[in-house]
């Protein structure tokens, strides 16, 4: 039996619901979640409700008993203020080293029951870490995304390189404290899951424990069907969905735009973290949607004939996975720690490299056949990255490694 003990609805409490589905979960912590509402209910506010609102609606752990779920509705409220004001000051550091301890700090409080592991997420479990270890529990722990450290100095480097683009750095005081206690999780963690190869040789780059690192590729709910198309009308339709900001690559996206105008249409949907000035040079060339409700974005990868993610540092961006079970070719970077596989259902381009996206998308401009090829190919790969695979996968990881660990605790000394 496992304790999740997790901030936010990561991929809609996928871990939880595996391990529930499969009788393994002991307990759910979280911040905030919403209880699943009447379907007309839900139905109105996807439409009519507020921004915010509507955010809260997607935090449902569905088919979870909530007698299984505990929330720290106080203290996820608290983060939230945290957060927005941080947004408005500079680094939300301090915010989220806050609440991974605090999580913690609740979680021990309240107990692990009859656990005999506990799963936590990247700077939001070192304490319940060092709890479990301390206890002979099975200490799990996900990097969601490539070290901090990675992160910062690409960040840096984009920052140092395209100030035009994002608000002048406020200096974080905090950041080599996260960093710490990214890696002292890693220390202390059995078992360290990564979405990707990306993030697990990001691991290794910062002298983390390697050989405790598992990839394991996550999975999405795959659209009810898909219509069929083509791209033989010009011109190409580009979707580009996530933040709108230099860590995305929406500079270079922006780049190619300019370069493929009037051969290829772009949309960005996502909330927008550039400066004025960069707003106004991207909705030159970009149609841009703003933060679109996940609720409503299927409209969007319905509309596109290609994806496109040029981003910098990912861990495993699920926008990949979901433009494949769309069918649209993905062209994005190795940085994306995507199950893209170059020339058969997209194309990886070297990050920064603006020629290089706009070579592959006139590919598919000028040949409706490879167009047509990648996109059947898209689709099955992404049959192969079901919600259901993710969890087998999982499943079968934890196995595995609890098998071994179990093994070696009854090996005589």
């Amino acid at each position: 039996m496992v304790v999740v003990a997790q901030l936010g609805a990561r991929m809609h409490y996928a871990v939880p619901r595996i391990l529930h589905r499969s009788g393994m979960l002991e307990r759910l912590y979280t911040d905030i979640y919403a209880p699943p509402l009447p379907k007309p209910l839900q139905t109105w506010v996807s439409k009519y409700g507020p921004a915010s609102f509507r955010r809260w609606m997607g935090r449902v752990p569905a088919n979870i008993p909530e007698k299984k779920i505990i929330s720290f509705t106080a203290m996820g409220l608290e983060y939230y203020k945290r957060r927005k004001s941080a947004a408005a000051h500079g680094s939300a550091t301090s915010a989220h080293l806050w609440a991974g301890q605090e999580l913690c700090r609740r979680v021990i409080h309240r107990g692990l029951g009859a656990a005999e592991a506990v799963f936590t997420y990247n700077s939001a479990g070192l304490e319940l870490l060092e709890y479990a270890q301390s206890r002979h529990v099975y200490a799990i722990t996900e990097q969601t995304s490539a070290p901090h450290r990675i992160y910062g100095k690409i960040l840096s480097e984009e920052r140092t390189n395209y100030s035009q683009w994002t608000l002048a750095p406020v200096e974080d005081p905090l950041h080599r404290a996260f960093e710490e206690r990214e890696q002292m999780e890693w220390s202390t963690a059995d078992l360290i899951l990564c979405g990707s190869e990306f993030v697990r040789e990001g691991i290794r780059l910062m002298g983390g424990p390697v050989e405790r690192c598992r990839v394991v590729p996550y999975g999405v709910h795959p659209p009810d069907s898909i219509e069929p198309r083509d791209c033989r009308n010009k011109p190409l339709r580009v979707l580009i969905v996530g933040a709108v900001q230099i860590m995305k690559g929406s500079h270079y996206a922006l780049a190619a735009a300019r370069t493929l105008r009037g051969k290829a249409e772009f949309r960005m949907a996502g909330q927008l973290d550039v400066t004025a000035e960069a707003e106004r040079m991207l909705s030159k060339h970009v149609t841009l949607l703003g933060a679109v409700p996940r609720s409503e974005i299927h409209r969007q990868f319905k509309w596109a004939d290609v994806f496109l993610l040029p981003t910098l540092c990912e861990g495993s961006a699920t926008v990949c996975y979901e433009a494949l079970s769309y069918g649209l070719p993905v062209i994005t970077t190795p940085n994306a720690g995507s199950v893209v596989r170059d020339g058969l259902d997209g194309f990886i381009v070297p990050i920064r490299d603006t020629s290089a996206v706009v070579d592959r998308i006139e590919r598919f401009v000028d040949d409706n056949d490879v167009w047509a090829t990648m996109s059947a190919n898209a689709r099955t790969r992404a049959s192969e990255f079901t919600l259901e695979r993710y969890g087998e996968r999982l499943l079968s990881v934890l196995a595995v490694e609890t098998q071994r660990e179990r093994d070696y605790a009854n090996t005589p000394a």
